[in-house]
């Protein structure tokens, strides 16, 4: 046999961990902003920017949060398959819950504005 026909199957934990950082960055944005737009100085603590305002804070934490967890979440799952499926989903549900606290008819419920 040659190189070529031989097939090794790799594991799906590393994509796994990705998937499931790339959820939990989206839900700390959309948390972020929901407590940015209704808490006046969690708003004020995540300007870290003056011309942008509290953009630059809610993003850079949501980035900060998907890379240490890809990095944690690689070493967990770098040589396991995983449920894939569930997995999947439960990325999307995080996605889900980030995309409606960026909503802004979902924020200013809490606002009162």
């Amino acid at each position: 046999m040659t190189d070529s026909t031989i097939q090794q199957d790799r594991p799906n934990g590393p994509a796994a961990a990705v998937l499931l950082a790339g959820g939990l960055g989206a839900a700390v944005l959309g948390l972020m902003t929901t407590l940015g737009e209704s808490c006046k100085p969690i708003g004020d603590a995540l300007n870290w920017y003056k011309p942008v305002g509290s953009l630059t804070g809610k993003t850079l934490t949501s980035v900060a949060v998907f890379f240490a967890t890809w990095l944690i979440l690689h070493f967990v799952y770098r040589e396991r398959n995983v449920r894939f499926a569930r997995v999947a989903i439960f990325a999307l549900v995080l996605l889900g819950l980030g995309l409606l606290g960026t909503f802004p008819p979902f924020f200013e419920i809490f606002s009162g504005g």
